[in-house]
């Protein structure tokens, strides 16, 4: 036996419910999913899309994997170059450089040497 909130709520009103109010549940449900789900998504994808373009030489990076390095190089055909030891290169794509990790990270170093400075 299947039971949903809308058959719950038309039950409780007085005289059987409105279509309206049906209408008007069905519009704030979507209204909720759009503004906490779907908006927040599209404008993270949209920042680490602006984050992956804009990273270049010589920046220290994390990609997804967890792969520490520094870029060497920035190819045309939209993969990186990044160098995670001393002569050991490794190609990457771009959307493969984690914008989170990036950023925890460069906010541990910069704390670090702001703490090492005083």
């Amino acid at each position: 036996m299947f039971v949903n909130l809308e058959t719950i709520l038309l039950q409780a009103a007085p005289g059987g419910g409105s279509p309206y109010f049906s209408l008007l549940f069905m519009v704030g449900m979507i209204a909720v999913m759009y503004f906490f789900l779907i908006r927040p998504q599209a404008k993270r994808a949209k920042e680490q899309k602006k984050f992956a373009e804009s990273i270049s030489v010589g920046e220290k990076v994390i990609t997804s994997a967890g792969i520490h390095g520094i870029i060497s190089r920035v190819n045309e055909d939209g993969t990186l170059q990044i160098e995670v030891g001393r002569g050991s290169f490794l190609t990457i794509e771009r959307s493969a450089v984690s914008m989170e990790l990036t950023a925890a990270h460069r906010k541990k170093t910069d704390s670090a040497n702001t703490a090492s400075v005083k």
